[in-house]
């Protein structure tokens, strides 16, 4: 069964406003009743009190008393009677000449100078009334006692009037209170169809709905919340669409970069299979046919690489590891191609400098990023710097080349990325493989890398590995 969500607050707020009342009607009309009684009970023991000490100080005879006090109270529909020490009415006397007597029960229960409170029926009328019984104790003995009856029905139409008003109050709070639910609930529905509505908007692909949002309840933070979810989704969909983009440019590079190579291996192949290559041309085309295999070898790796880090296959054996003769290494490797385009590799290293990590991934990244700054840099210098920081070893990489452009910077890390567009071939770190390879294999390590470049000026590059 399906039931609107007004319905349920509606339901639920009136179901709790109606028990409420309920039990506040029930016990407050119980208290006023008790209170009435109460009331009635103290003034019959205080006017039965008072004759009993009457009669028995003699300051008057008794019959005057008695006569004084039943004009007194007859006026407030008061009536009394007194018994002796038997239980026997002894004033009034019955006009029809009988007996009239206590029952046993009662002259027990007054017998010990308890008094005795009834709400009852009198037998000569249908009236209910309030009965008070005073004992009058001598020597401890019962030595009679007095007998006075109030009827109820003044109390009754007081309490009537009072559960009546009750009642009023009670219905003209339960009808603000449902008013007050209703329009409450209706901004709580409102709010939440326009949850709702958002939600639905964004199923259907539109990342851009917005909610006004507040901290004042839950459903303000919800909306919050779905902002913040909204938020994240556009900005994933415009990465997606960012890398897909990426991908297809990839991709076009890809089976442009395959098949020149391909094509001039076949073609060198064909060439000396059939004799068509002149013999003093012959060892020239095995190292046009070595060179492109190697560049093949070279796009698959990366490849592969990259997805083996991503997917957490790549185990790293760390040991510690001197920069300086690290550094050798890699000026090593690299000088030919630095002197190829002008530019020299210097090393600046504090002494004694270490660095906690994995020997092969270390020269991998360190490789990788001085191929890209000597591919940037024409006729300019390479420092390879260590230090020790506070519980870390930082390594920078400085070139003197043409710089990154500061929009540019985080978009180098990206899988696809290439910095020049123009560019179909590169012979260092093709398609942007290489610097996404390298910040995978930073994290790897627990460490961080930083770029700072400045257009015209050259880059650098800071790595930060933790000690052990």
């Amino acid at each position: 069964m399906k039931i609107k969500y007004l319905y349920q607050q509606l339901i639920s707020h009136i179901s709790v406003l109606v028990v409420a009342f309920l039990i506040l009607s029930l016990v407050f009309s119980h208290y006023v009743e008790g209170l009435v009684y109460k009331n009635k009970v103290d003034e019959l023991e205080s006017y039965g009190e008072n004759i009993l000490r009457d009669i028995t100080e003699g300051n008057l005879s008794s019959d005057r008393i008695v006569n004084e006090y039943m004009t007194v109270l007859g006026g407030r529909n008061i009536s009394f009677s007194i018994f002796d020490e038997k239980g026997s009415v002894i004033f009034p006397a019955d006009k029809h000449g009988g007996d009239l007597r206590l029952v046993d029960e009662v002259l027990e229960q007054i017998s010990s100078g308890e008094t005795l409170i009834v709400k009852n029926r009198t037998k000569r009328s249908n009236q209910e009334v309030t009965l008070v019984a005073i004992p009058y104790i001598v020597n401890g003995q019962l030595a009679g006692g007095i007998l006075l009856t109030a009827p109820i029905s003044g109390s009754r139409e007081m309490i009537s009037q009072i559960n009546q008003y009750l009642f009023y109050t009670v219905l003209i709070a339960l009808v603000v209170a449902v008013l007050l639910s209703l329009i409450l609930s209706r901004i709580h529905v409102h709010r939440i169809k326009r949850i709702q509505a958002a939600t639905s908007s964004v199923a259907a692909g539109n990342y851009t709905v917005k909610l006004p949002s507040s901290t004042f309840d839950e459903i303000g933070e919800l909306a919050e919340d779905f902002n913040s979810m909204v938020m994240r989704l556009n900005t994933s969909k415009e990465e997606i669409e960012s890398l897909e983009n990426r991908r297809r440019n990839f991709m076009s590079d890809v089976s442009h970069e395959l098949r020149t190579p391909l094509t001039t291996i076949s073609g060198v192949i064909e060439g000396l299979k059939n004799n068509m290559i002149a013999e003093e041309e012959k060892e020239k085309g095995i190292q046009l046919v070595s060179k492109e295999t190697k560049r093949l070898i070279r796009l698959v790796n990366e490849n592969l690489d990259y997805d083996k880090i991503r997917s957490n296959q790549i185990k790293l054996t760390k040991e510690e590891i001197p920069l300086d003769e690290l550094f050798e290494i890699i000026q090593e490797q690299l000088s030919l191609q630095a002197e190829e385009k002008g530019n020299s590799i210097q090393i600046e290293v504090e002494e004694g400098t270490s660095i906690f990590a994995d020997y092969d991934r270390l020269v991998q990244i360190l490789i990788n990023i001085t191929k890209n700054s000597i591919q940037f840099t024409s006729n300019g210098s390479i420092y390879l710097r260590g230090k020790n920081g506070i519980r870390e070893t930082i390594i920078e990489i400085q070139d003197t080349g043409i710089g990154i452009d500061p929009m540019e910077i985080e978009k180098i890390w990206h899988r696809f990325y290439k910095a020049e567009i123009s560019r179909t071939s590169n012979p260092f770190g093709e398609f942007g493989l290489g610097l996404s390879i390298v910040k995978q294999l930073v994290q790897l390590h627990n460490g961080k890398i930083e770029v700072t470049s400045e257009k015209g000026k050259g880059t650098i590059f800071t790595i930060r590995f933790p000690a052990e």
